[in-house]
């Protein structure tokens, strides 16, 4: 039995990135850790939840859910406070420190500290860029490689997604979803990894019910006021098309290169296991 530690920056990362992999490893047996950097008090949600303050505990309770139906052994917050997606990082409130003004080696000792009391195996993190650049995914990049390093932690994953499959799902997904005049197909053009660059391809469909579960517990960021967002649409996919374009998830292992030809991984412990 191995040990999986997944490190989100909110609530609902988890479902879009993870969570077919954290099913999967947990059906085989292994330990599944889920640590999350924020409540995510600043995430974009209709009206009747609230405000920041009882969005965050609204967003605790989903992560909750989403992390019972995926197998999780154990869910920690690490208490810092969402920063938003913002161009000019927002000031940090009396009341505690935003993520992403963190002190990267504290953020770091708590999640290793973490790592340490599991003896992780694998720990998955983000790219570089965070993805498509939100700061507080800039910053789980940053905490989670530190930490890493500080627990002498074998193996580490950046979630990401494969851009080509992504820019496919996105035409999909205009098949049966009008998208907000504000989207922007391009921007995605540049977002997430290219497909030369990803190590691990893992096949989640045994475990897309699961996965749909864990969508579905996450209802704050379904919706907003305006309209649907990201993880709502997928939800209105038919369930073969959601099985279809959400039953891969895709990783980077950090020090280790796919060469031309050569087939991804499906396996995420399979550094450890040699």
């Amino acid at each position: 039995m191995h040990t999986l530690v997944c490190f989100h920056a909110h609530p609902d990362d988890e479902a879009l990135l993870t969570s077919g992999t954290m099913a999967r490893a947990a059906a085989e047996g292994h330990r599944v850790v889920l640590v999350v950097a924020t409540n995510g008090e600043l995430g974009q949600a209709a009206s009747h939840f609230g405000d920041a303050q009882d969005l965050a505990q609204h967003r605790r309770r989903e992560v909750l859910r989403s992390a019972r139906a995926l197998g999780v052994a154990r869910v920690e917050f690490l208490g810092y406070l969402d920063s938003g997606h913002e161009d000019i990082p927002l000031p940090d409130p009396p009341h505690g420190t935003r993520f992403t003004n963190a002190d990267v080696e504290a953020a770091a000792a708590q999640l290793a500290e973490i790592l340490v009391e599991e003896n992780a195996d694998v720990l998955t993190t983000y790219d570089p860029a965070g993805g498509y650049g939100h700061p507080d995914h800039v910053q789980v990049h940053q905490v989670g490689w530190r930490a890493a390093m500080v627990a002498g932690t074998p193996s580490v994953l950046e979630a990401t997604v494969d851009r080509d499959i992504l820019l496919t799902g996105i035409d999909v997904a205009a098949r049966f979803y009008k998208f907000p005049p504000e989207f922007r197909r391009e921007t995605f053009e540049r977002a997430f990894t290219a497909r030369q660059d990803i190590t691990h391809r893992v096949n989640v469909r045994p475990y897309i019910i699961q996965k749909r579960v864990s969508f579905r517990a996450h209802a704050s960021q379904a919706s907003a006021d305006e309209g649907d967002r990201t993880l709502g649409m997928f939800l209105k996919f038919p369930r073969l098309v959601f099985k279809q374009v959400m039953g891969q998830e895709w990783f980077r292992e950090v020090g280790r290169t796919r060469k031309p030809g050569e087939r991804y991984l499906d396996d995420i412990f399979a550094s450890v296991r040699r």
